[in-house]
Protein backbone atom coordinates (compact mmCIF):
# COMPACT_ATOMS: atom_id res chain seq x y z
CA UNK A 1 0.00 0.00 0.00
CA UNK A 2 1.09 3.62 -0.32
CA UNK A 3 3.21 4.24 2.76
CA UNK A 4 1.65 7.42 4.06
CA UNK A 5 -1.25 6.57 6.36
CA UNK A 6 -3.84 9.19 7.22
CA UNK A 7 -7.29 9.10 8.73
CA UNK A 8 -10.34 9.21 6.52
CA UNK A 9 -11.55 12.66 5.52
CA UNK A 10 -15.06 11.99 6.82
CA UNK A 11 -14.91 9.78 9.93
CA UNK A 12 -17.94 7.86 11.03
CA UNK A 13 -20.08 10.10 13.20
CA UNK A 14 -23.49 10.02 14.75
CA UNK A 15 -26.33 11.82 13.05
CA UNK A 16 -28.80 13.97 14.95
CA UNK A 17 -31.26 11.09 14.95
CA UNK A 18 -28.73 8.78 16.57
CA UNK A 19 -27.97 6.75 13.44
CA UNK A 20 -24.56 6.23 11.88
CA UNK A 21 -23.59 8.49 9.03
CA UNK A 22 -22.15 7.00 5.86
CA UNK A 23 -18.40 7.46 5.44
CA UNK A 24 -17.17 9.29 2.35
CA UNK A 25 -18.30 12.01 -0.02
CA UNK A 26 -20.74 12.09 -2.91
CA UNK A 27 -19.14 11.42 -6.29
CA UNK A 28 -20.09 13.03 -9.58
CA UNK A 29 -22.18 9.95 -10.25
CA UNK A 30 -21.37 9.72 -13.96
CA UNK A 31 -22.35 6.31 -15.28
CA UNK A 32 -23.14 4.64 -18.57
CA UNK A 33 -24.45 1.18 -19.44
CA UNK A 34 -21.61 -1.29 -20.04
CA UNK A 35 -19.02 1.14 -18.68
CA UNK A 36 -17.56 -1.49 -16.31
CA UNK A 37 -17.84 -4.53 -18.55
CA UNK A 38 -14.06 -5.13 -18.73
CA UNK A 39 -13.69 -5.00 -14.98
CA UNK A 40 -16.73 -7.27 -14.48
CA UNK A 41 -15.48 -9.88 -16.93
CA UNK A 42 -12.09 -9.95 -15.22
CA UNK A 43 -13.77 -10.37 -11.83
CA UNK A 44 -15.93 -13.21 -13.14
CA UNK A 45 -12.89 -14.95 -14.65
CA UNK A 46 -10.53 -14.57 -11.69
CA UNK A 47 -12.90 -14.61 -8.70
CA UNK A 48 -15.71 -16.80 -10.01
CA UNK A 49 -14.45 -19.94 -8.26
CA UNK A 50 -14.43 -18.16 -4.89
CA UNK A 51 -17.97 -16.96 -5.48
CA UNK A 52 -19.16 -20.45 -6.41
CA UNK A 53 -17.61 -22.03 -3.31
CA UNK A 54 -19.10 -19.51 -0.91
CA UNK A 55 -22.22 -20.34 1.05
CA UNK A 56 -23.56 -16.81 0.59
CA UNK A 57 -21.66 -15.04 -2.22
CA UNK A 58 -22.40 -11.36 -1.64
CA UNK A 59 -20.88 -8.65 -3.83
CA UNK A 60 -21.02 -4.90 -3.24
CA UNK A 61 -21.14 -2.26 -5.98
CA UNK A 62 -19.80 0.66 -3.95
CA UNK A 63 -20.65 4.12 -5.26
CA UNK A 64 -22.67 2.99 -8.28
CA UNK A 65 -23.60 6.58 -9.10
CA UNK A 66 -26.61 8.46 -10.35
CA UNK A 67 -28.09 5.42 -12.14
CA UNK A 68 -28.02 1.76 -11.07
CA UNK A 69 -26.87 0.26 -14.38
CA UNK A 70 -23.53 -0.98 -13.09
CA UNK A 71 -25.12 -2.87 -10.19
CA UNK A 72 -27.70 -4.48 -12.49
CA UNK A 73 -24.95 -5.52 -14.90
CA UNK A 74 -22.70 -6.83 -12.13
CA UNK A 75 -25.45 -9.17 -10.94
CA UNK A 76 -25.99 -10.47 -14.47
CA UNK A 77 -22.28 -11.10 -15.06
CA UNK A 78 -21.63 -12.71 -11.70
CA UNK A 79 -24.67 -14.97 -12.03
CA UNK A 80 -23.09 -16.28 -15.24
CA UNK A 81 -20.29 -17.87 -13.18
CA UNK A 82 -21.90 -18.09 -9.72
CA UNK A 83 -25.69 -18.56 -9.93
CA UNK A 84 -26.25 -17.86 -6.22
CA UNK A 85 -24.39 -14.53 -6.24
CA UNK A 86 -26.15 -11.53 -4.73
CA UNK A 87 -25.32 -7.86 -5.29
CA UNK A 88 -25.84 -4.93 -2.92
CA UNK A 89 -25.58 -1.50 -4.50
CA UNK A 90 -24.26 0.99 -1.92
CA UNK A 91 -24.51 4.76 -2.45
CA UNK A 92 -23.78 7.65 -0.12
CA UNK A 93 -26.42 9.89 -1.73
CA UNK A 94 -29.88 8.92 -0.39
CA UNK A 95 -31.59 10.35 -3.47
CA UNK A 96 -29.64 7.93 -5.67
CA UNK A 97 -30.67 5.01 -3.48
CA UNK A 98 -34.31 6.02 -3.78
CA UNK A 99 -34.00 6.36 -7.57
CA UNK A 100 -32.48 2.86 -7.79
CA UNK A 101 -35.17 1.10 -5.76
CA UNK A 102 -37.43 0.34 -8.79
CA UNK A 103 -34.56 -1.74 -10.20
CA UNK A 104 -34.29 -3.98 -7.13
CA UNK A 105 -35.03 -7.63 -7.82
CA UNK A 106 -34.23 -11.09 -6.54
CA UNK A 107 -30.51 -10.99 -5.77
CA UNK A 108 -30.19 -7.20 -6.06
CA UNK A 109 -30.87 -4.58 -3.36
CA UNK A 110 -29.74 -1.01 -2.76
CA UNK A 111 -28.52 0.50 0.50
CA UNK A 112 -27.49 3.93 1.74
CA UNK A 113 -23.88 3.94 2.91
CA UNK A 114 -20.23 4.49 2.14
CA UNK A 115 -16.83 3.06 3.03
CA UNK A 116 -18.22 1.48 6.19
CA UNK A 117 -20.15 -1.00 3.94
CA UNK A 118 -23.52 -1.18 5.76
CA UNK A 119 -24.00 -4.96 5.69
CA UNK A 120 -24.32 -7.36 8.63
CA UNK A 121 -21.71 -9.75 7.24
CA UNK A 122 -18.52 -9.52 5.22
CA UNK A 123 -18.88 -9.49 1.43
CA UNK A 124 -16.84 -11.70 -0.86
CA UNK A 125 -16.43 -8.88 -3.37
CA UNK A 126 -16.37 -5.08 -3.21
CA UNK A 127 -16.11 -3.22 -6.49
CA UNK A 128 -15.29 0.50 -6.19
CA UNK A 129 -14.97 1.96 -9.68
CA UNK A 130 -14.30 5.67 -10.20
CA UNK A 131 -14.92 6.33 -6.49
CA UNK A 132 -11.49 7.40 -5.18
CA UNK A 133 -10.54 9.56 -8.15
CA UNK A 134 -11.82 12.68 -6.37
CA UNK A 135 -9.82 11.97 -3.19
CA UNK A 136 -6.24 12.94 -2.42
CA UNK A 137 -3.55 10.32 -2.96
CA UNK A 138 -2.66 10.48 0.76
CA UNK A 139 -6.19 9.34 1.64
CA UNK A 140 -6.12 6.15 -0.42
CA UNK A 141 -4.25 3.91 2.04
CA UNK A 142 -6.76 4.53 4.83
CA UNK A 143 -9.72 3.86 2.53
CA UNK A 144 -8.12 0.65 1.26
CA UNK A 145 -7.50 -0.57 4.81
CA UNK A 146 -11.05 0.17 5.84
CA UNK A 147 -12.53 -1.65 2.84
CA UNK A 148 -10.15 -4.61 3.11
CA UNK A 149 -11.14 -5.01 6.77
CA UNK A 150 -14.75 -5.51 5.64
CA UNK A 151 -13.89 -8.35 3.22
CA UNK A 152 -14.59 -12.00 3.99
CA UNK A 153 -11.42 -13.40 5.60
CA UNK A 154 -9.22 -16.08 4.10
CA UNK A 155 -10.07 -19.57 5.35
CA UNK A 156 -9.06 -23.04 4.24
CA UNK A 157 -8.63 -23.05 0.48
CA UNK A 158 -10.24 -19.60 0.15
CA UNK A 159 -8.11 -16.48 -0.28
CA UNK A 160 -10.96 -14.47 1.17
CA UNK A 161 -12.79 -11.53 -0.31
CA UNK A 162 -11.64 -9.26 -3.12
CA UNK A 163 -11.65 -5.48 -3.39
CA UNK A 164 -11.37 -4.15 -6.95
CA UNK A 165 -10.67 -0.41 -7.00
CA UNK A 166 -9.87 1.54 -10.13
CA UNK A 167 -10.77 3.98 -12.85
CA UNK A 168 -12.10 3.86 -16.39
CA UNK A 169 -13.15 6.28 -19.09
CA UNK A 170 -16.78 7.24 -19.64
CA UNK A 171 -17.59 4.47 -22.12
CA UNK A 172 -15.38 1.74 -20.73
CA UNK A 173 -12.65 1.56 -23.36
CA UNK A 174 -9.76 1.98 -20.93
CA UNK A 175 -9.46 0.70 -17.37
CA UNK A 176 -6.78 0.33 -14.74
CA UNK A 177 -7.59 -1.28 -11.39
CA UNK A 178 -5.94 -2.63 -8.27
CA UNK A 179 -7.08 -5.95 -6.79
CA UNK A 180 -6.77 -6.26 -3.01
CA UNK A 181 -7.45 -9.07 -0.57
CA UNK A 182 -7.91 -8.97 3.20
CA UNK A 183 -4.12 -8.75 3.47
CA UNK A 184 -3.81 -5.74 1.14
CA UNK A 185 -3.02 -5.03 -2.53
CA UNK A 186 -2.19 -7.94 -4.82
CA UNK A 187 -2.14 -6.89 -8.46
CA UNK A 188 -2.68 -4.08 -10.97
CA UNK A 189 -4.59 -4.77 -14.19
CA UNK A 190 -4.47 -2.69 -17.37
CA UNK A 191 -7.38 -3.33 -19.76
CA UNK A 192 -8.34 -1.66 -23.02
CA UNK A 193 -10.31 -1.87 -26.22
CA UNK A 194 -7.33 -2.58 -28.44
CA UNK A 195 -8.71 -0.84 -31.50
CA UNK A 196 -8.72 2.47 -29.60
CA UNK A 197 -5.10 2.27 -28.44
CA UNK A 198 -2.22 4.21 -30.00
CA UNK A 199 0.29 3.04 -27.40
CA UNK A 200 0.03 1.35 -23.97
CA UNK A 201 0.94 4.52 -22.10
CA UNK A 202 -2.41 5.96 -23.24
CA UNK A 203 -3.74 4.05 -20.22
CA UNK A 204 -1.82 6.37 -17.87
CA UNK A 205 -4.74 8.80 -17.73
CA UNK A 206 -6.85 6.03 -16.15
CA UNK A 207 -4.40 5.00 -13.45
CA UNK A 208 -6.15 4.74 -10.06
CA UNK A 209 -5.53 7.45 -7.49
CA UNK A 210 -2.78 5.46 -5.76
CA UNK A 211 -0.69 5.54 -8.96
CA UNK A 212 -1.78 8.38 -11.21
CA UNK A 213 0.49 10.98 -9.64
CA UNK A 214 3.39 8.50 -9.64
CA UNK A 215 3.70 8.32 -13.42
CA UNK A 216 6.93 10.31 -13.30
CA UNK A 217 10.58 9.33 -13.82
CA UNK A 218 11.95 7.34 -10.93
CA UNK A 219 8.64 5.65 -10.09
CA UNK A 220 7.98 1.98 -11.00
CA UNK A 221 4.69 2.61 -12.81
CA UNK A 222 6.42 5.12 -15.08
CA UNK A 223 9.15 2.59 -15.88
CA UNK A 224 6.54 -0.07 -16.59
CA UNK A 225 4.62 2.10 -19.04
CA UNK A 226 7.89 3.16 -20.69
CA UNK A 227 8.89 -0.48 -21.16
CA UNK A 228 5.40 -1.35 -22.38
CA UNK A 229 5.60 1.37 -25.04
CA UNK A 230 8.99 0.05 -26.14
CA UNK A 231 7.66 -3.50 -26.36
CA UNK A 232 4.65 -2.19 -28.32
CA UNK A 233 6.95 -0.42 -30.77
CA UNK A 234 9.11 -3.54 -31.17
CA UNK A 235 5.95 -5.56 -31.87
CA UNK A 236 4.92 -3.26 -34.76
CA UNK A 237 5.44 -6.01 -37.38
CA UNK A 238 2.62 -7.95 -35.69
CA UNK A 239 0.18 -5.11 -36.39
CA UNK A 240 -0.45 -6.62 -39.82
CA UNK A 241 -2.18 -9.46 -37.98
CA UNK A 242 -4.25 -7.05 -35.91
CA UNK A 243 -3.96 -5.05 -32.70
CA UNK A 244 -4.67 -8.15 -30.60
CA UNK A 245 -1.62 -9.99 -31.90
CA UNK A 246 0.56 -6.91 -31.45
CA UNK A 247 -0.64 -6.52 -27.84
CA UNK A 248 -0.03 -10.18 -27.05
CA UNK A 249 3.49 -10.04 -28.44
CA UNK A 250 4.28 -6.86 -26.51
CA UNK A 251 2.99 -8.36 -23.25
CA UNK A 252 4.97 -11.55 -23.84
CA UNK A 253 8.12 -9.44 -24.19
CA UNK A 254 7.25 -7.58 -20.96
CA UNK A 255 7.30 -10.84 -18.99
CA UNK A 256 11.09 -10.94 -19.28
CA UNK A 257 11.41 -7.98 -16.88
CA UNK A 258 8.06 -7.58 -15.13
CA UNK A 259 6.07 -10.01 -12.93
CA UNK A 260 3.05 -10.50 -15.18
CA UNK A 261 0.62 -12.82 -13.39
CA UNK A 262 -1.78 -13.80 -16.17
CA UNK A 263 -1.41 -15.50 -19.53
CA UNK A 264 -2.54 -15.48 -23.16
CA UNK A 265 -6.19 -16.16 -22.33
CA UNK A 266 -6.41 -12.78 -20.59
CA UNK A 267 -3.98 -10.99 -22.90
CA UNK A 268 -6.34 -11.79 -25.78
CA UNK A 269 -8.98 -9.71 -23.98
CA UNK A 270 -6.73 -6.65 -24.09
CA UNK A 271 -5.55 -7.14 -20.50
CA UNK A 272 -2.33 -7.56 -18.59
CA UNK A 273 -1.99 -8.00 -14.82
CA UNK A 274 1.18 -7.24 -12.85
CA UNK A 275 2.04 -7.84 -9.21
CA UNK A 276 1.35 -4.78 -7.06
CA UNK A 277 4.79 -4.88 -5.47
CA UNK A 278 6.45 -4.22 -8.83
CA UNK A 279 4.43 -1.00 -9.40
CA UNK A 280 3.89 0.24 -5.83
CA UNK A 281 4.91 3.87 -5.23
CA UNK A 282 8.33 4.62 -3.78
CA UNK A 283 8.74 6.73 -0.70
Amino acid sequence: MPPRAVSLPHPRTRSASGGTRAVGTVTRGTTNPNRLRRMDRWIAATHGAELRRAGDPVAVDLGYGAAPWTAVELLHRLRGVAPRARVVGVEIDPARVAAAEPYAREGLVFRHGGFEIPLPGRPLLVRAANVLRQYDEAEVAAVWRRLCARLAPAAGHSRGGLLVEGTCDEIGRRHVWVALGPEGPRTVTFATRLGSLDRPSDLAERLPKALIHRNVPGEPVHAFLRDFDRAWAAAAPYASYGARQRWMRAVRDLTADWPVTDGPARWRQGEVTVRWGALAPRG
